[in-house]
């Protein structure tokens, strides 16, 4: 039977045969066309929602990549404003060469006395 739909052996086969076997393999390709076209479908609409998923990804990141080139500009701005306002700082003061650091005329605290060893003279 398997050869006969595969169109094998068929001269054995009457008219009657040939056209229950005919009308079996139109009923099969039938089913055969339908399941495949409800696959197509199915796959036409999935890639439609992720056309939508991708599309909306795609505004997102925009979004985010012009939030982000904002923000920049924005720190750039503000970075030029302080480098300015230290210029006009620096400049407008005179120096002064015998100016020393506070920190170097106060003792340092940080270490106590006793781990301090003392110095001998040999």
């Amino acid at each position: 039977m398997n050869r006969h739909i595969l169109g094998e052996a068929l001269s054995s086969l009457t008219f009657k045969e040939l056209k229950n076997l005919e009308g079996r393999l139109e009923k099969g390709i039938s089913r055969i066309r339908s399941k495949k076209n409800e696959l197509l479908f199915a796959e036409i609409e999935f890639m439609q929602k992720r056309e939508v998923e991708l599309q909306n990804d795609n505004m997102y990141l925009r979004a985010k990549i012009a939030e982000n080139e904002r923000a920049q500009q924005q720190q750039q701005q503000q970075s030029n404003m302080i480098q300015g306002s230290v210029y006009q700082t620096v400049t407008s003061q005179p120096y002064n060469r015998n100016f020393l650091p506070v920190n170097l005329l106060e003792p340092n605290n940080e270490y106590s006395t006793q781990d301090q060893t003392p110095l001998q003279l040999v």
